[in-house]
């Protein structure tokens, strides 16, 4: 999530679709769709070079590489606009649109939502979908208020830098305290020294969505130490 940007959009028809493809198995058994930050006011369009949605290529890597099988449907919200636009919430419409336009190709397949900043807003917005089932947010936007009711049911899983600057990482942990009292299975650790474009410690970042995103696919597997961890802790973890 960066600052505000108020140029007008050069049209309003937006992309055709809200889903971009980048790995589509003959049959999924699941999938992966991942959502970039982005500002908290903007309509002008969004572009698939602007940095927020490039930054997000090493993720989906990651992921990638660390599932065990070609069974799974990774995609891209393809967002119409940058912002998030208030009560307009853009990118939450936008990751609706895609999770329909997902089960049109794939069926009803379980969803794991992977989103940074302003998209880890949208995405744990999105979780209501009963189709969602897991949330990996990476510096999420989470302001004062923010509903969490429905995260039941839903496992969460916050990685937040201890010195981001540009979305609070308390402000995840008081998050996720509230989504626990919701229903949801949820944890959150703080990636030390870590800022919101997750650059420092990189490698880290990657590595542990990755393996985070594979566990949270195979719920009867044997968690990794740190997302079991962070899921019994009753406050933040380290990494």
């Amino acid at each position: 999530m960066t600052g505000h940007d108020h140029t007008p959009a050069p049209g309003t028809a937006g992309p055709p679709t809200a889903l971009v493809a980048r790995r589509a198995p003959a049959t999924a058994r699941a999938a992966v769709l991942f959502l970039h930050g982005g500002a908290a006011d903007g309509r002008t369009r969004s572009r698939p070079w602007h940095l927020a949605a490039v930054r997000m290529r090493p993720f989906t890597a990651a992921v990638s590489a660390a599932l065990s099988d070609d069974g799974v449907f990774l995609g891209e919200v393809r967002y119409r606009v940058r912002g998030w636009n208030g009560e307009d919430a853009d990118p939450l419409r936008d990751a609706r649109r895609a999770l329909d336009e997902l089960s049109g190709l794939v069926g009803d397949v379980p969803v794991v939502l992977v989103g940074h900043s302003m998209g880890g807003r949208a995405a744990l917005r999105a979780a209501a979908a009963p189709q969602v089932r897991a949330v990996l947010a990476l510096a999420p936007w989470c302001p004062d208020g923010e509903p969490v009711t429905q995260l039941r049911g839903k496992d969460v899983f916050v990685l937040h830098g201890d010195r981001d600057r540009t979305t609070d990482p308390h402000a995840s942990v008081a998050y996720v305290r509230r989504a626990r009292e919701a229903g949801a299975r949820a944890g959150v650790v703080l990636v030390k020294n870590g800022d919101h474009a997750m650059l420092r410690r990189g490698g880290s970042w990657h590595r542990t969505a990755g393996s985070a995103v594979a566990a949270l696919l195979s719920p009867g597997a044997p968690a990794p130490d740190l997302l079991a961890t962070a899921f019994a802790a009753t406050g933040p973890g380290v990494l």
